[in-house]
């Protein structure tokens, strides 16, 4: 997938690990807290910055901030501070720690990190979670899902989605052809044929299937997965393919609908890497919401 560089969280300038921690200190120090100045410096450090203030927190206070932070906040306001002081590196491996541990598995979770992050991020993905947890994820994933979805969680966590090229148009043509027979032209449908080439073909190459298919068949990709398939898969299968298509619209329309039934935090959308708040998703976001009435109401 595309790499998108454009984020509004960037460095600030100038910047005092020492003075924020003091700041944060006193907004948390005795009765009440300044939750105003918590929100303030903590969303407009980058993470590599918020790193280094809680490490000067703990030399100047002797105190963990994430402690602090977890004592002195509640709700979905502890949720985000807490999430926004994790490590970079970690917090995809964290999500998914938390998304399949006890009853219950958070599949909103898994299909927003799976689909959405790039062979090399899942592969650090992988190596982080045993590195922390001393577990391989696929097996911890396939424990806790089944079927159809669980296959295609399992393509996606192998990593290894052809690198983008020189497209081969006899072969878009022919993934597209075996699609449309995999599901508008069959009774029934053929959901190993939809994992295998959304699973591992390039990005440009399924962009440019999506179009041939859209010629072929009269349909967009899209309205034949809602068509063919249901549950979990089709969900999954839907991100993947507006993940290929963008990024940054994937997660401005999954932005704009969770505020339509009432935001949730239950993944990691806006502090882990590539889901930061970016310009590329505020501006998709601002043209998503713009056009709402149009795409819902057609």
């Amino acid at each position: 997938m595309a790499k998108y560089t454009r984020g509004t969280v960037t460095a600030f300038s100038p910047f005092d690990a020492r003075a924020d921690a003091e700041a944060l200190r006193k907004a948390m120090k005795g009765m009440g807290t300044d939750e105003e100045t918590i929100l303030k410096i903590l969303t407009s450090r980058n993470n590599a910055q918020r790193q280094e203030i809680a490490s000067a927190f703990k030399t100047l206070f002797g105190r963990d901030l994430v402690d602090d932070l977890k004592s002195e906040l509640t709700g979905k306001f502890e949720t985000l501070m807490v999430s926004l002081m994790r490590p970079a590196r970690i917090f995809d491996a964290h999500a998914l720690k938390h998304a399949i541990k006890g009853a219950g598995t958070n599949e909103k979770v898994l299909t927003e990190i799976l689909a959405s992050r790039t062979p090399a991020e899942v592969q650090n993905i992988k190596q982080v979670y045993m590195q922390e947890y001393e577990a391989n994820l696929e097996d911890k994933i396939t424990g806790e899902t089944s079927g159809h979805f669980q296959r295609l969680l399992v393509v996606l966590l192998q990593a290894n989605r052809d690198p983008d090229g020189r497209v081969d148009e006899a072969l878009v043509e022919k993934d597209a052809q075996v699609l449309f027979r995999a599901g508008e032209l069959k009774w029934g449908t053929d959901e190993e044929t939809f994992i295998t080439i959304l699973g591992t073909r390039s990005v440009s190459h399924l962009r440019r299937v999506f179009d041939k298919y859209m010629t072929i068949s009269g349909f967009q990709i899209e309205e034949t997965i809602d068509r063919e398939t249901s549950g979990d898969l089709e969900k999954l299968l839907l991100a993947v393919v507006k993940c290929i298509r963008s990024v940054p619209a994937y997660f401005a329309e999954t932005l704009y609908y969770s505020m339509k039934v009432g935001i949730y935090f239950s993944t990691c959308r806006f502090p882990s890497p590539l889901a930061i708040v970016l310009l590329s998703t505020y501006l998709s976001f601002l043209f998503f919401t713009a056009n709402a009435n149009r795409v819902l109401y057609q």
